[in-house]
């Protein structure tokens, strides 16, 4: 891109303020000028409007705001402008002093400031808009009682235009040097495209401070005419600032987390806090030095009572916001915290649960060797005819707990299994009807009622079938036992889909788990010896954990027991339903 193409909007902006000399230097004094003069400033400041909007559509929504205030102070600027269109091109007589828009025009900068000091160029962690609004309406509601303390007395209590315009336009100059000192801040502490925007802002904004000291002197001493060069003084900023608007969007303006002083970060905030201080200093200045008519004293003195009352209403109401953002932040951790504490868990369970394999394995091929050789030698014994009836219940007692160990030891086995087996495509409805189906001879017809809801979107997970099957019947299995204690009950079984993953809920009306926290430690259980070996529900947690999934268990607030498995579905696209064979 060609230089006169990167720069093609300033060039523009200085062709327009070239034209704007050449009419005023060879145009004469009338209508014809004032027209031209009304109508063109009025088009200038309605484009600046335009081209904001166009840039807060157009733009990412962390600059939203930005734009949208610039878009407002132009607006207001602009309705300032009509109202001379209307005096002087429609009423054909200058607009009068005090003027009421002279209000509009005074309020045009406070969008700008607020629009500066908003940062959009800052990452901001977390919404802050409740507060960024207060924060505007406080400083806006501060420099509207600004302006009814220092000018309304002269303007509306006891008319004096020449104080009005002292104060007037004293004002209006400290409201430019804190938008122009907004902007340096904002400036200094950027970098990048996001400086370059606000360094030209600030070079415009400086050029219309002291082009409106030289205007507002002509105005004071009458030498001023609409089309004179003393506009040049703001219509050259307005079409800087609108070039730059224009050109803005091809500056690469990227919003990130700056690491400088956090101080700037609360710039409004501290003005706001500053407004705020201020209002009883100004009140007792009314009360002990001021000179000026009972009436204007009276006025000011109820205008920083009615200001205490409407900004402190908004103190309040800002640190209400501040403390519901703190409880939120406070619920987050304590949620974040209760996360990290169950992830730690389940590492810890996870690890237990492989070093207690590990040793279970070799323990278990250790036993097996001596067990296999009783079994073998009590049978021999058992078929000798000459034992007496003693020794007969003596070898069927040793042979019935060797049988008894043997079943443990497979157990154990099949705890320790630590290889993953072949996974494929599983559909989990067929799993769990054959769940269901497999223990339905083992249910007591009028006491244990089977309930299963499953929805019709769930789709396959990428998983071991068979290991899958036994976790199910394991869980099924222990819910029946639990209500077959408590004298039956209702096992409601559901699977549905949440988000990427596939909540199964096992729901009992049984008496509960004593100690939910630790039901999947191994060799733990509540059942009668003899009954449970304490590793059927680890082992359940082993292939939950095997499958990428999460498995939870905590009683009802009602009674009963409910285990959540947490399983991934499927990630192959094209992969279909299959189950293995049983």
């Amino acid at each position: 891109m060609s230089p006169f193409q990167r720069h093609r909007w300033f060039v523009a902006a200085a062709g327009i303020t070239l034209a704007y000399v050449a009419v005023s230097l060879l145009a004469h004094p009338g209508s014809g000028l004032t027209a031209f003069a009304d109508i063109a400033g009025f088009a200038l400041l309605l484009c600046g409007t335009a081209v904001s909007l166009a840039n807060a559509f157009r733009r990412p929504p962390q600059e939203r705001s930005f734009w949208c205030l610039m878009a407002a102070g132009f607006l207001l600027w602009a309705c300032n402008q009509a109202s001379w269109v209307y005096f002087e091109l429609i009423l054909k007589h200058l607009a009068p002093d005090p003027d009421l828009f002279d209000i509009v025009l005074f309020f045009h900068v406070v969008p700008m400031i607020a629009a500066a000091a908003w940062r959009a160029d800052l990452l901001r962690k977390e919404k802050r808009i409740h507060s960024g609004v207060l924060n505007f309406i406080m400083l806006f509601g501060w420099w509207s009682f600004l302006y009814a303390f220092v000018v309304f007395p002269h303007q509306y209590i006891v008319l004096n235009p020449d104080a009005y315009d002292v104060c007037y336009d004293r004002l209006y100059m400290v409201e430019n040097g804190l938008l122009i000192a907004v902007l340096a801040i904002a400036a200094w502490t950027s970098f990048a495209g996001w400086r370059r925007l606000y360094l030209h802002l600030l070079g415009a904004r400086l050029v219309y401070a002291v082009g409106s000291l030289i205007l507002n002197h002509a105005l004071n001493v009458k030498t001023y005419y609409s089309g004179s060069l003393y506009d040049i003084a703001w219509v050259a900023p307005i079409a800087w600032i609108i070039a730059v608007m224009l050109s803005a969007p091809d500056w690469n303006l990227q919003i990130i987390e700056l690491a400088h002083d956090s101080r700037w970060n609360k710039l409004v905030p501290n003005l706001a806090m500053m407004a705020i201080i201020s209002l009883p200093v100004l009140g007792v200045w009314t009360v002990l030095f001021d000179r000026s008519s009972p009436a204007a004293r009276a006025f000011r003195i109820l205008s920083v009572l009615a200001a205490m009352l409407l900004l402190g209403a908004f103190v309040f109401l800002r640190q209400y916001f501040q403390d519901q953002a703190l409880i939120s932040l406070l619920n987050e951790s304590r949620r974040a915290y209760d996360r990290q504490k169950d992830l730690q868990s389940q590492l810890v369970q996870k690890e237990k649960l492989a070093s207690l394999g590990n040793f279970v394995s070799g323990a278990a091929h250790e036993i097996n060797h001596p067990l296999s050789a009783i079994m073998t030698s009590s049978e021999h014994l058992w078929s000798i005819e000459r034992l007496t009836p003693d020794q007969d219940a003596l070898i069927r007692k040793i042979t019935n707990q060797a049988h008894r160990t043997r079943e443990l030891v497979a157990n154990l086995l099949s705890f320790a299994q630590q290889a993953p087996g072949q996974k494929i495509p599983v559909d989990l409805c067929v799993l769990l009807h054959r769940a269901v189906q497999m223990l339905e001879p083992k249910r007591i017809p009028g006491k244990i009622q089977l309930r299963l809801s499953i929805a019709q979107d769930i789709p396959t997970v990428w998983a071991n079938a068979n290991r899958l099957f036994q976790a199910f019947v394991e869980l099924i299995e222990n819910a029946m036992d639990a209500m077959e204690e408590n004298g039956g009950g209702l096992l409601e079984i559901s699977a549905q889909l949440r988000g990427e993953e596939i909540l199964i809920r096992f729901s009992d009306t049984g008496p509960g788990i004593k100690d939910p926290l630790r039901v999947f430690d191994p060799f733990y259980t509540t059942k009668a010896v003899g009954k449970g070996t304490g590793l059927g529900l680890s082992a359940v947690y082993g292939v939950v954990q095997e499958h990428d999934g999460q498995i939870t268990c905590q009683n009802k607030p009602q009674g009963g027991a409910v285990f959540i498995l947490l399983l991934p579905m499927s990630t192959e696209p094209t992969a279909k339903a299959a189950t293995a064979a049983f």
